[in-house]
């Protein structure tokens, strides 16, 4: 396991192009299940969990290329397993998106109970709850979610909870089934409007993504289509806090600005200068230190909580004193302990975090404990005086493209190394 050393230094400047959206790409290559044609995939993030849904869909019997490009063609014309196993399904929740396109065009599938960040409980019941009102009969045993149906009917659905891979598994299922389903209380991503974009490009009938009301109209069987996945909103954000917090100025290519309005206010009103294009946005940070803002997350187009942690570390070094909210998962501030050990001045109450601004931060090792967690530690280290070993990458691999070899195209003094890398270095 590689561990990322980051040595605190002065402003990052320059440009770098942001990647396909991980959150985008993987449901995308998921619904190739549904048709026997070939769905050819561009702008494909090069990481771990792409990797994994890669192998867990060869498992299931799909062809696929990979060019040097990062473009996958996937073929699921002699697909001849219907069970994603534990051991690949037990490292990331996404994998719970083959249920719906398995059962919607194969009348069965087992999928193992999903893993993935430990940041909080995000249950498969709205999932289940919804695939059994399309008409399948689903059992729960050993560790399984074990579903059958003939064919899907349709039906309306009201999500209890909004959930973006629940109401991502409820499209790819009813886009096959008999008759109209409704899904109500939808979530409103991206993602989720990218994937609409991807199964209407296939000949599903589709309307309202994007809004918290879906309609689709089932058709017999869906074609191959080529869909080119989204730019990585939070992965935009997150090299925008860099550039901010460390005094610097950045250019981000291949973005949409419209996907990020929420960020971008926050900037702004922390102090920053931004100049806004039709696929790029410009960062010029204050001259003095930034200004604390609150924060409250919730589901999109309000503030993502996936950009609550990069935001806990501004606040930490701005003048004032803010708080954050977190409205979407219950244990997701674990990172705050590890920037207390930097000398961040935060209190905890519930879900609430109240961030005293200090002037700097010192390096201290650290543990990554989430995805969104490990990009705020390592851009903590590039801030904090001294140099901050960062533990437990494997996280940042997950859903981060290359961030190390970005961050240093920005000026940024940062190298992995191997995890015996302490023993090595005392002996």
């Amino acid at each position: 396991m590689d561990k990322l050393i980051a040595t605190g230094g002065g402003p990052l400047r320059g440009e770098i192009r942001i990647s396909g959206a991980k959150n985008a790409a993987l449901p995308v290559m998921i619904c190739s299940l549904l048709t026997s044609e070939t769905m050819t995939i561009s702008n494909i993030p090069h990481l771990h969990d792409i990797t994994t849904i890669m192998e867990l869909l060869g498992q299931l019997g799909v062809k696929l290329q990979v060019d040097d490009k990062l473009t996958i063609e996937a073929n699921a014309t002699e697909v001849n397993n219907v069970v994603a196993p534990y051991h690949l399904v037990k490292t990331m929740r996404a994998s719970i998106l083959v249920l719906g396109p398995l059962l919607a065009r194969f009348g069965k599938a087992e999928v193992s109970l999903p893993g993935g960040c430990a940041i909080g409980s995000r249950p498969v019941n709205l999932h289940i709850k919804g695939l059994q009102a399309l008409g399948a009969k689903i059992t729960v045993d050993r560790g399984y979610i074990r579903a059958r149906a003939n064919r899907l009917r349709g039906a309306r659905i009201f999500m209890d909870l909004i959930s973006v891979t629940g109401t991502e598994n409820l499209m790819m299922a009813a886009v096959l089934a008999e008759g109209t389903t409704v899904i109500e209380n939808a979530a409103r991503e991206p993602e989720v409007i990218d994937l609409a974009r991807c199964l209407k490009t296939m000949g599903a009938d589709i309307h309202g993504a994007g809004s918290d009301e879906i309609t689709i109209h089932g058709v017999q069987r869906l074609g191959g289509a080529a869909h080119r996945v989204i730019p990585d909103r939070i992965e935009a954000g997150t090299f925008l806090v860099a550039a901010a917090i460390s005094g610097g100025e950045i250019k981000i290519k291949d973005v949409k600005p419209q996907q990020i309005e929420a960020v971008l206010d926050k900037l702004r009103e922390a102090g920053a200068s931004l100049e806004v294009g039709d696929d790029w946005v410009h960062l010029r940070a204050p001259r003095g230190r930034l200004k604390a803002v609150n924060i409250r997350t919730a589901p999109y187009p309000a503030f993502p909580t996936d950009m609550q942690a990069q935001f806990v570390l501004l606040n930490s070094i701005a003048d004032g004193t803010a708080t954050v909210v977190e409205t979407v998962f219950e244990n997701r501030f674990m990172h705050i302990h590890e920037l207390r050990r930097m000398g961040a001045n935060i209190q905890l109450d519930g879900n609430t975090a109240v961030v005293q601004g200090v002037r700097k931060l010192q390096a201290a090792p650290v543990m990554a404990t989430d995805l969104r967690a490990s990009a705020c530690l390592v851009l903590a280290g590039l801030i904090a005086d001294g140099e901050t070993l960062i533990d437990r990458i494997y996280h940042i691999d997950r859903g981060y493209h290359c961030i190390e070899e970005k961050l240093s195209q920005l000026g940024a003094v940062i190298r992995r190394v191997p995890r015996n890398y302490l023993e090595r270095k005392s002996a």
